[in-house]
C-alpha cells in the first residue's frame, strides 16, 4: 500500500521555541493516530518505528523569514494559519514595524490589523503558483476601512476568494468527553471570526460561502465576505444620494471641566446660582442608550461682563485655557484662545436624529432617536439635522442595519457607526409617495411603541440578536412592519436574507458611484 500523506510534507513557522516543542509533538501524534486508522482500515500494520529526523517547524518571526527558505514554493501546495489578532491600536513597536515593512508605500496602512501581514505574505508567495490559502481571522479584515486598504492591495494582485465562511463566534470553552463544549462560569475570551480561502491560481472548483449552518454556492466572493463582485468601500465626504448630511456632535477639549454629573451640577449652582442657565443637558451614546444624562455648562453664548460676574465658572474657563496651552497639538494650543468655545460645535436649531456612534454587535438595531435642540450631544454620536420620520424609518430598518453590519469598523467588537464608510456610502430608495408616507407611519409606530415604556431604557428595548426575549411585543411588531415597509421601497423580497441584503446595496452601490 502506498500511504501519499506523511509527516515530512508539513513545515511550519512559530515565533516562540516552546510552541516549535508542542508543534513538532503534536505532529508526531497525529502521525501516529493516523497510522493507526490506516492500519484499521487495511488490517495491516505498518512501520512506525525508529522516528526519522523532523525539524520542519522553524522558530523565528514569520513576518520577517523568507517563507522559501523554510519549503521552496515548487514544493508547496497548501497555506494554513491561524496568525494572531492584534488589532491595529494594540500592536507594540516590533508589530507595528512588521505591518510598515510588508504594506510598504500601501496609503493607510497603519490602520491595518496585524493579520493582515499574513495575507500580504501569502499573495505575495502564491503570484505565478497553483498555490492556495486558507486563515483563520478576526472578522476586522473584512469590515470597515481596513477592506478597502488590505483588499484593494489584493484584489490589484491578482487574488481571488476561493471559499469563506462569515463571522461566527469562537470561544475558549475545552470540550468535554461527549465531544460538547463545557459549561463553566469563567470567563470566556470569544472572538469573532472568519475564514478566508484565496488564491492567485484558476478557480477549478465552484466557490463556496459558508454563514451561519448553510453552504451557498457563488459566482464570486468580495473583501466583506459578500456575494458581489470585487468592490471596496471608500471613505467618503459627501452622501452618494440626496440625503441629509450628518456629522459629529459637540467635541469640548476642556479636560472635563464643563462636565457634570448631575450631583456636580446642583453642588456647582449652590456656589454659582447664576450659572443655572447656562447648564445643558449631555448626551453621548452611553447616556442615550442607557437612559441617562450629564450636563454641559456651555458658557460659549455668555458676555465677558457676565462671566466675570461667576468666579467659579471663571475659574473653569481659565482651568481649560490652560490645559489647551498644554497641548502638542498645535490646533488645540490655538482653540485656548476662545476658552469657553469648543473644539467642534454642531447645536442643531430644531429636532434632529441622534444616532450612537458605538453600540453593542449584540443588538438587532442601533437604537436611534429624535432629540430637542434644548440637548447637547457629544462627538461620541452623530447628528442628522433636519431629518423627517421617514430618514428615522429607514435608517432604523433591517437594510440599513444589515449595510451597517457588512461595512462598519468595530471598537473591540461593537459597532462604530461612521459618517464616511455607513452613512455617506448607505445607497438610499426611491420610494413612491404611497411607500414614503408608508415608510413614515411604520417610523411614528417604532417611537410610540417606545413610548408605552417610559420606565424604561433602550437598553432595556433593544435586546440581545441571539436572545429576543426582553423586547416588548408592540416594539418588535412594529420594528417588522417598518422593515417589511423599507424592504418593499427597495424592491426586495420580504424573506431576503441579510446577506442577499447586501448583496443588492453593493449593486445600487456600484450605479451610484460609477465615474465619481
Amino acid at each position: 500500500m502506498n500511504i501519499k500523506v506523511s509527516i515530512n510534507q508539513f513545515y511550519g513557522i512559530e515565533i516562540n521555541d516552546f510552541a516549535v516543542a508542542v508543534a513538532n509533538t503534536a505532529l508526531r501524534i497525529a502521525e501516529s493516530q493516523m497510522i493507526k486508522e490506516t492500519e484499521e482500515i487495511t488490517h495491516k500494520e505498518l512501520p512506525f518505528l525508529p522516528l526519522n529526523d523532523y525539524n520542519n517547524i522553524v522558530e523565528g518571526n514569520a513576518l520577517r523569514i523568507d517563507w522559501e527558505s523554510v519549503v521552496p514554493k515548487d514544493k508547496l501546495s497548501y497555506i494554513m494559519g491561524n496568525p494572531p489578532f492584534v488589532g491595529a491600536r494594540l500592536m507594540n513597536d516590533a508589530q507595528k514595524s512588521d505591518v510598515f515593512s510588508i504594506f510598504d508605500g500601501v496609503k493607510n496602512n497603519g490602520n491595518l490589523d496585524y493579520v493582515s501581514c499574513w495575507y500580504k505574505k501569502a499573495a505575495d508567495l502564491m503570484k505565478g503558483t497553483y498555490i492556495r490559502t486558507a486563515l483563520v481571522s478576526t472578522n476586522s479584515i473584512t469590515q470597515g476601512e481596513q477592506v478597502a486598504i488590505l483588499w484593494r492591495t489584493l484584489f490589484e494582485m491578482g487574488v481571488h476568494i476561493d471559499f469563506a465562511h462569515r463571522t461566527f463566534r469562537w470561544d475558549n470553552r475545552g470540550i468535554d468527553e461527549k465531544g460538547k463544549k463545557k459549561k463553566t462560569d469563567d470567563y470566556m475570551a470569544a472572538v469573532h471570526v472568519v475564514i478566508v480561502g484565496f488564491s492567485v491560481a484558476p478557480n477549478t472548483v465552484p466557490k463556496h460561502l459558508y454563514d451561519n449552518g448553510t453552504d451557498k454556492v457563488v459566482k464570486n466572493i468580495n473583501g466583506y465576505l459578500v456575494e458581489a463582485d470585487s468592490i471596496v468601500i471608500d471613505s467618503r465626504t459627501k452622501p452618494i444620494c440626496n440625503v441629509p448630511e450628518i456629522g459629529i456632535g459637540n467635541k469640548p477639549i476642556d479636560d472635563g471641566k464643563y462636565l457634570f454629573t448631575k450631583e456636580e451640577m446642583d453642588e456647582f449652582i449652590k456656589k454659582e446660582p447664576a450659572s443655572q442657565k447656562y447648564f445643558k443637558k449631555w448626551l453621548g451614546s452611553k447616556e442615550f442608550i442607557n437612559g441617562f444624562s450629564r450636563y454641559c455648562l456651555w458658557l460659549g453664548e455668555c458676555s465677558p461682563k457676565e462671566l466675570r460676574s461667576m468666579p467659579k465658572c471663571l475659574e473653569r474657563v481659565e482651568n481649560v485655557r490652560q490645559f489647551r496651552l498644554k497641548s502638542k497639538s498645535a490646533g488645540t494650543v490655538k482653540l485656548a484662545e476662545k476658552p469657553t468655545r469648543f473644539h467642534v460645535e454642531n447645536m442643531p436649531d430644531s429636532n434632529y436624529i441622534i444616532l450612537p456612534e458605538t453600540s453593542s454587535e449584540n443588538r438587532r438595531y442601533i437604537p436611534i432617536g429624535f432629540m430637542t435642540p434644548d440637548v447637547m450631544c457629544s462627538n461620541a454620536v452623530k447628528l442628522m439635522p433636519n431629518a423627517t420620520l421617514y430618514h428615522f424609518g429607514i435608517l432604523t430598518s433591517n437594510v440599513h442595519m444589515a449595510w451597517m453590519r457588512a461595512v462598519a469598523g468595530r471598537l473591540e467588537m461593537r459597532y462604530r457607526y461612521s459618517k464616511d464608510i455607513v452613512y455617506n456610502n448607505f445607497p438610499w430608495c426611491s420610494p413612491t409617495a404611497e411607500q414614503k408616507a408608508k415608510i413614515e407611519q411604520t417610523a411614528q409606530a417604532i417611537l410610540d411603541a417606545r413610548a408605552l415604556y417610559p420606565d424604561c431604557s433602550l437598553a432595556d428595548l433593544y435586546d440581545d440578536l441571539y436572545d429576543e426575549t426582553t423586547m416588548p411585543p408592540e416594539l418588535r411588531k412594529a420594528h417588522q412592519a417598518n422593515d417589511k415597509a423599507v424592504m418593499q421601497a427597495y424592491g426586495f423580497k420580504p424573506d431576503m436574507p441579510e446577506s442577499e441584503i447586501v448583496a443588492e446595496l453593493m449593486k445600487m452601490y456600484q450605479k451610484l458611484t460609477e465615474g465619481k
